[in-house]
């Protein structure tokens, strides 16, 4: 997603989306350890609940890549990146966020499990979030520079929604048992 912003908007416009993401999970990290988790424990159909309405919002969001326009040769812009809201409540649906929240909580908090540990690891991982998450906004902006016509930037969009689509198998598969 973010690969396909830095293609379309470039960075400057892509950085709420970005800071949404690190921010996001990294609020999300701290909720989870915090307890949320515990909640998949005693109620496994919120889980469940949670991965039907995370798919229904990456088709929606691989439908906005699919047709995401960008201003080439003049042309006015008819849509706009992902807001830092939007960027926000996407980790909260999004199972890989989930899964890499539940297992930085499990495997890299130290014991005995403290509120500062938790912290901690939660900021750990944000910091890491940073510079990853840069990477592929950097590269699609430097994509822009293939992506010189509209017929280009719609085989471009429409591969990465597919990609996010086709990402969704592994989740509809196993966790919903299809």
């Amino acid at each position: 997603m973010l690969l396909a912003s830095g293609a379309n908007f470039g960075i400057r416009r892509t950085l709420p989306h970005m800071l949404g993401v690190v921010l996001g999970f990294t609020f999300m990290v701290i909720v989870i350890g915090l307890g949320a988790a515990q909640v998949f424990q005693r109620i496994p159909v919120a889980h469940t609940m949670l991965t039907i309405v995370s798919v229904f919002y990456l088709l929606y969001l691989a439908y906005k890549i699919g047709t995401a326009n960008s201003k080439f040769l003049g042309e006015k812009v008819t849509s706009s990146p992902i807001t830092f809201l939007q960027a926000v409540f996407f980790q909260w649906v999004n199972p890989k966020a989930w899964t890499m929240a539940l297992a930085a909580i499990t495997v890299y908090t130290p014991q005995p499990v403290t509120n500062y540990n938790i912290i901690m690891v939660s900021l750990i991982f944000g910091a890491i979030n940073l510079p990853s998450i840069n990477f592929w906004v950097i590269l699609g902006a430097q994509m822009r520079h293939l992506l010189t016509t509209d017929t280009k930037l719609r085989i471009f969009n429409w591969t990465m929604a597919s990609l996010l689509v086709l990402s969704l198998y592994p989740i509809v598969t196993l966790q919903l048992d299809i």
